[in-house]
């Protein structure tokens, strides 16, 4: 294919992903859902939504190539839309597509002077980035770890991420039931933890045994003293990490709690880019850094990577709700890194819409596949495409 090419449309879909039981388990308590169907988890005052959605972006170049993004479409979906259909459409189309970072960069700069460096711009930057990704690698054939630095790990090590169930039992029952399949590696949710997060690690531990990695995604809900002294009362029970402890502009009381404390910190789902973790890693504030690619996109999923290298950071990718695009994108970036040890598994999202792509991705035997083919290795199939909505 010509290296000429031009991308000459840009399309933007919803795609439902509604289940059963809403993200990290039932409504508890006082829970309800507003008008819209979006409620409020009691322990961290952030909305979720009762029907998961996703925001997919289809890049179209004159030569055929068909490029695949995706970011969050959880809330106010529109909202990001918006700025694919309304804006970017109108700066991409006519632009070479092998020029992928020049196009991220001129897009990113165009609200700069606004301040929108984040939220849902950069969301929907992120699916436009991974669909131009997804394009070159088509273009030149080969799969984009490749094009990324190679192929360090074709298979990644996946760890059990949320335990869905309304009681601290059923949940130990779930966690031990994907032990049995070969995972070892596990992280509660403390919404969901009824009995508390010393008690959660105390009930996993009992039931994993010694040499599971337990560890705990705390949702911004505490305060930094409070999570000095958790972490402290938790260590008879051998934490992995502590994911995103407390508020997340307090980077002074992150930088605190890093420091004063013996638990590893874990943050990094919300940043957009590499800014984003140079103001916390500068002053020592982690030890786990944990990129979402479905709000950083490659390009920067890759720079806030490169970063956390250069200061001797572990990096463990974020991945939540999504129809699988996304999720290739973040394991073809991840086989590239030197410095990637694991990567969350959605097992209650991933297994139960893996039909809405084609390809060999998958997670076994507590290890991710690397999807095989060109590009981010995947693409929709019939069965998604038909539950796909153009806005």
């Amino acid at each position: 294919m010509s290296q000429e090419d031009k991308i000459v449309n840009v399309e933007v879909y919803l795609v439902s992903l509604d289940q059963e039981t809403p993200y990290l388990g039932p409504l508890i308590n006082e829970e309800k859902a507003s008008e819209m169907g979006y409620f409020v988890r009691e322990v961290n005052r952030t909305v979720y939504a009762i029907k998961n959605k996703s925001l997919v972006v289809r890049v179209l170049t004159e030569n055929g190539v068909e490029g695949w993004g995706e970011t969050y479409g959880l809330i106010a979906h529109e909202a990001t839309a918006a700025i694919i259909r309304d804006l970017f459409k109108g700066f991409i189309i006519g632009r070479n597509p092998m020029n992928v970072v020049t196009i991220y960069e001129d897009l990113y700069d165009l609200m700069r002077v606004r301040g929108y460096t984040g939220g849902f711009y950069h969301d929907a930057l992120a699916a436009v980035d991974i669909a131009l990704w997804d394009i070159l690698g088509k273009i030149v054939k080969q799969p984009i770890s490749r094009l990324l630095g190679g192929i360090r790990n074709s298979s990644i090590p996946g760890y059990i991420s949320g335990l869905p169930d309304a009681d601290i039992d059923k949940r130990c029952q779930l966690a031990v039931s994907w032990q049995k399949k070969g995972f070892n590696s596990f992280k509660f949710a403390l919404p969901m933890a009824t009995e508390g997060l010393v008690e959660e690690f105390k009930q996993l531990r009992k039931a994993l045994g010694n040499e599971a990695s337990i560890g705990c995604d705390m949702h911004w809900s505490k305060t930094p003293g409070e999570t000095i002294e958790l972490i402290q009362e938790a260590q008879p029970y051998r934490p992995w990490f502590f994911e995103a402890p407390i508020k997340t502009e307090d980077v002074n009381g992150l930088k605190w709690i890093a420091q004063k404390s013996n638990g590893k910190i874990a943050v990094g789902e919300e940043w957009r880019t590499v800014f984003d973790a140079k103001a916390r890693i500068d002053i020592q504030a982690c030890q786990i850094v944990q990129p979402e690619m479905a709000h950083t996109g490659i390009t920067q999923f890759m720079r806030i990577a490169g970063y956390a290298q250069a200061h001797n950071l572990t990096v463990i990718p974020h991945a939540t709700i999504g129809s699988g695009i996304f999720l290739a994108a973040s394991l073809q970036a991840s086989a590239s890194l030197q410095n990637c040890v694991a990567h969350e598994f959605q097992h209650s999202i991933f297994p139960e819409f893996m039909h809405y792509t084609t390809g060999d991705m998958k997670c076994e035997a507590g290890h991710y596949q690397l999807p095989t083919g060109n590009g981010i290795g995947v693409n929709p199939t019939e069965e998604m495409k038909s539950n796909m909505t153009l806005l």
